[in-house]
C-alpha cells in the first residue's frame, strides 16, 4: 500500500484536543513525574498571550517561523515517542517481549525511551510556551490526532498523528557519521540495511501476535532502534541549520539549548542501533516477512563498524581546512525545513494521515526556510 493509497480522501472526525492532553497525563504519571510538568501542556493555536517575560515584545518575523516549524517538529516526535514508551518504556509488572527484545540491545533500553519521551515533551511544551509568552501564534496539532494506536497489550487507545506500522528507516545516517565525506559537499552514503530502507516495515508490536516469536519480535525492536537514529539525527541537523537564521540571540540560545539535547539522543540511539547488528544478537532473520540483520562486524566494512559512536571527522567549511567532528549534514543548500517534512512524509511516518495535515506542515516548513538573519 503506498501513502496515496492509505491516505482518506475526506477529513476524519477530529480527536478531541483533550485526548493528547489525557494520554500525556497518563503517561506522566506512569512516570512518576504528573503535576507541575503537565501544567504547560494547553497549547494554543491562536494568538498567544503574553506572559510575564524579560522582553515581551513579540519575536522577529523569522525567528517566529523558526520556532513555530520546532513545535511542530516536537509534537510529532512527542507523539511517535509516546507509543514507543508505552510498549517498550519502562512500565509496571513484567516486562514483554518487545521490553526484553530492547534489552538485549541495551539493560536500559526502556529507561532510554523513557526518558527521550519525556524530553521531546519538554520541548515541545517549552517552545510553545516561549512563542505565547511573545504574543506570537503557538502550534497544535491536536485536529489531527486521528491515526489508530496498536491493538497491543499496554498501548493506550488514542488517536495518534504518526503511524510506526509502515515505516522505511532510512539508514544512511549510520554510514554518513562513519564516512569522511560530507554531505554539505555534496556526498551521497549508503544504506547500511537497504531492505529496511526499501520495504514498510513495522517499529512497533501491533497486536499481541506481535509478540510471540522471538525473531519477529527482535526485528522489531531493531527496526525501532534505527528509527530512533534517524529520527534523532534529522533532529540535530535540523537546530543545527535553522539556528543559523534567527536574530534574536535569546532564540539562538532555544536553538542550541534544544538542539544540544537532541544530539545527546541521537549519539545514544547510534550505539543503541550498532548493539543490534553485531552478536550475540545478530545475525537473524524475521520469519514472517524475510528482513534480515546481519553481523555489520563480520562484514568488515568501516562504514559499518558498530563500535563507532561519534562522529568520525570530515570536511568542513573548506575543503582546504583539516577534517573535523562535526554534525551534518548543517547547511541550508543540503538540509531545508521542507526537506525534513518530506524525509519523514517518504518514511511512511504520516500514512493514513489527511493532505491537510501535510498541507500544514509544509506551509511551516516553507515560512522556516525563509527565514534570515535580517529578517
Amino acid at each position: 500500500m503506498t501513502d496515496q493509497d492509505a491516505s482518506p480522501t475526506a477529513v476524519p472526525e477530529a480527536a478531541s484536543p483533550r485526548t493528547h492532553r489525557t494520554g500525556r497525563r497518563r503517561f506522566l504519571k506512569g512516570a512518576g513525574l504528573a503535576g507541575a510538568a503537565v501544567t504547560a501542556g494547553v497549547l494554543l493555536d491562536t494568538e498567544g498571550r503574553a506572559q510575564t517575560h524579560s522582553n515581551e515584545r513579540k519575536l522577529r518575523r523569522g525567528d517566529a517561523a523558526v520556532l513555530r516549524l520546532a513545535a511542530a517538529a516536537e509534537l510529532i516526535e512527542t507523539d511517535l515517542w509516546q507509543q514507543y514508551a508505552e510498549l517498550g518504556g519502562v512500565t509496571s509488572g513484567a516486562p514483554n517481549p518487545y521490553q526484553l527484545a530492547f534489552a538485549n540491545l541495551d539493560g536500559d533500553g526502556s529507561q532510554y525511551i523513557t526518558s527521550n519521551t519525556l524530553d521531546e515533551f519538554t520541548h515541545a511544551d517549552f517552545i510553545n510556551a516561549y512563542l505565547a509568552s511573545k504574543g506570537e501564534r503557538t502550534v497544535n496539532l491536536d485536529q489531527f490526532r486521528t491515526l489508530p494506536s496498536s491493538q497491543a497489550t499496554g498501548a493506550q487507545q488514542i488517536g495518534r498523528l504518526t503511524n510506526l506500522t509502515k515505516l522505511s528507516v532510512d539508514t544512511s545516517w549510520y554510514t554518513r557519521y562513519r564516512s569522511a565525506q560530507s554531505p554539505d559537499f555534496g556526498a551521497s552514503f549508503p544504506q547500511a540495511l537497504p531492505a529496511l530502507a526499501a520495504g514498510q516495515f513495522t517499529a512497533i508490536p501491533r497486536t499481541d501476535d506481535d509478540f510471540t516469536d522471538p525473531n519477529h519480535i527482535q526485528a522489531i525492536a531493531n527496526t525501532a532502534a534505527f528509527h530512533f537514529g534517524s529520527i534523532e539525527q534529522g533532529g540535530t541537523s535540523l537546530y543545527a541549520t535553522l539556528g543559523q537564521s534567527v536574530t534574536s540571540a535569546e532564540v539562538l540560545r532555544i536553538m542550541f539549548g534544544i538542539g544540544g539535547d537532541e544530539i545527546a539522543h541521537f549519539l545514544e540511539w547510534v550505539d543503541f542501533a550498532g548493539n543490534g547488528v553485531q552478536g550475540p544478537v545478530a545475525p537473524f532473520t524475521d520469519p514472517t516477512n524475510g528482513l534480515t540483520f546481519p553481523d555489520f562486524n563480520a562484514t568488515g566494512n568501516p562504514l559499518l563498524q558498530t563500535n563507532l559512536i561519534f562522529p568520525v571527522p570530515c570536511t568542513f567549511i573548506s575543503k582546504s581546512l583539516p577534517p573535523v567532528a562535526v554534525i551534518r549534514p548543517i547547511t541550508h543548500q543540503h538540509f531545508t525545513a521542507v526537506g525534513a517534512i518530506e524525509g519523514l512524509r517518504d518514511s511512511g511516518l504520516f500514512i493514513g494521515q489527511h493532505r491537510s495535515f501535510l498541507d500544514l506542515l509544509f506551509d511551516l516548513a516553507v515560512e522556516a526556510d525563509e527565514a534570515r538573519r535580517d529578517d
